[in-house]
């Protein structure tokens, strides 16, 4: 049998598996994936993730279950090289080890960017999984705890101030959802008021939401600050040391939750620890039909797609545009990967890789979105339920589609749910404290 290894797990390499199990013919091919994750997160939902509007389990799509006859290796590959068509794998537990293949299937994903500003790596929480979206979750939960009981004052408005770096989709959407979450606990804190709360977007290049027009990203930040945000456009973060944030344009205030959401850099494994061809920005080169390699120089037996590959956008008016690094493309890219990787096994030839955007949508917070699909803009209500409607659509399996929808019906009927699960970072405390109250 064709030894197939797909290294990650993440949308295109989920897709890919997934597709794989289904085209090959039995014992025509071992598909193994590897990845420390034992899911793929379907990230457009970690905003209502963090806003408890989706339950954290419900984002996430269990390899195993979904991948029945797939390997799945729980760990890291650390090195590729493709001349010896071997990798290195270094496993959740015991020693590294080399892993042969006979074709691989590069889908690692990107990492978060990041920059080094005093503070960020000590403060900083990112979006990118969602056991970070629990996290600032359960941080702004126990900060209204917290707050509640402090009289009005410099430390009470330090615990509710609440800062984003990046004014991208994610950033966009999860600090539109965590506003939407905060002023909603107003009315379960009698205590705290809706001046008590301070909430900054800080975004470097002058617009938010590069993906729409001029006018729809204006039409969102008005819309943030009408909901009493603060939008900082053409300025960067200084600095964040204990929490204290130094900005671009002379603001300081300290704030209790950071999120950084500032965009995507290449994954490490692919352009620094692997032999395969990567362009200048770190991304693997790869050609229309998904293979690795150039037009003229394709790479036998190498695939790849998703954030961490260079794809062609043969749908962009734009000549040598290649496609962004967004869900809809991962996992069309995953999907037309595998046919084509069957294809070739059968002696036929690969497709191109073709996909017309369907437009973008975001949401802003319970009740409020954007979509736009070429000339159409659609604002607010409309497009906050559009937005639910695609994603419930795309997310993957009809038992995560149904467990997302029962949890948006019953928060109709009983609203969201307000516990913080803060102390699950912390589960043997009670048992070595005895109940003992935490030290000032």
């Amino acid at each position: 049998m064709r030894r197939i290894l797909v290294i990650g797990g993440g949308y295109a390499g989920f897709y890919t598996a997934w597709k794989l199990e289904r085209w090959l013919k039995p014992g025509e091919a071992e598909v193994t994936i590897v990845d420390p994750r034992p899911y793929m997160t379907y990230q457009p939902f970690l905003p209502e993730v963090a806003a408890g509007s989706v339950e954290a389990r419900h984002a996430s799509i269990s390899l195993r279950s979904h991948l029945r006859r797939t390997r799945i290796l729980a760990g890291w590959v650390t090195e590729i090289r493709h001349a010896e068509k071997r990798v290195t794998v270094r496993p959740l537990a015991g020693e590294e080890f080399d892993l042969g293949y006979d074709i691989v299937v590069v889908t690692a994903g990107a990492v978060t960017r990041t920059f080094p500003i005093p503070g960020i790596a000590d403060q900083a929480i990112g979006m990118k999984h969602v056991e970070e979206a629990v996290a600032i979750r359960d941080r702004l939960l126990t900060a209204f705890d917290r707050a509640s009981v402090l009289p009005p004052g410099p430390e009470r408005r330090r615990l509710l101030t609440v800062t984003f770096v990046g004014g991208g989709f994610s950033g966009v959407e999860g600090f539109g959802e965590l506003l939407s979450l905060a002023t909603s606990l107003l009315r379960s804190y009698p205590e705290l008021t809706f001046a008590d709360l301070s909430f900054h977007l800080v975004e470097a290049l002058g617009r938010i939401l590069p993906e729409v027009t001029d006018e729809p990203g204006r039409w969102v930040v008005r819309s943030l600050e009408e909901r009493g945000a603060r939008v900082h456009l053409d300025t960067q973060l200084v600095s964040a040391v204990d929490g204290h944030v130094v900005l671009s344009n002379g603001e300081e205030f300290d704030s209790e939750l950071i999120v950084w959401t500032a965009g995507n850099g290449a994954n490490p494994v692919v352009s620094r620890h692997s032999d395969l061809p990567i362009d200048a920005r770190g991304l693997l080169m790869v050609r229309a039909d998904l293979r690795v390699g150039t037009e003229e120089e394709p790479v036998a037996d190498a695939w790849g797609a998703g954030d961490d590959a260079a794809v062609p956008d043969l749908a962009s008016p734009i000549p040598g545009a290649r496609t962004v690094p967004n869900a809809q493309h991962a996992v069309r890219q995953g999907k037309r990967l595998a046919a084509n990787l069957v294809a070739t096994l059968h002696g036929e030839e690969p497709k191109p890789y073709v996909h017309s955007s369907l437009g973008v949508v975001a949401t802003l917070g319970l009740g409020r979105g954007i979509f736009q699909y070429k000339g159409i803009v659609i604002r607010g209500f409309p497009a906050w339920v559009m937005h639910r409607g695609y994603h419930v659509l795309a997310i993957p399996t009809w038992e995560r589609k149904i467990r997302v929808l029962a949890v948006w019906a019953t928060a109709v009927l009983t609203g969201r749910d307000i516990v913080s699960l803060a102390s699950v970072q912390r589960p043997r405390h009670e048992f070595v404290t005895g109940g003992a109250p935490d030290a000032r």
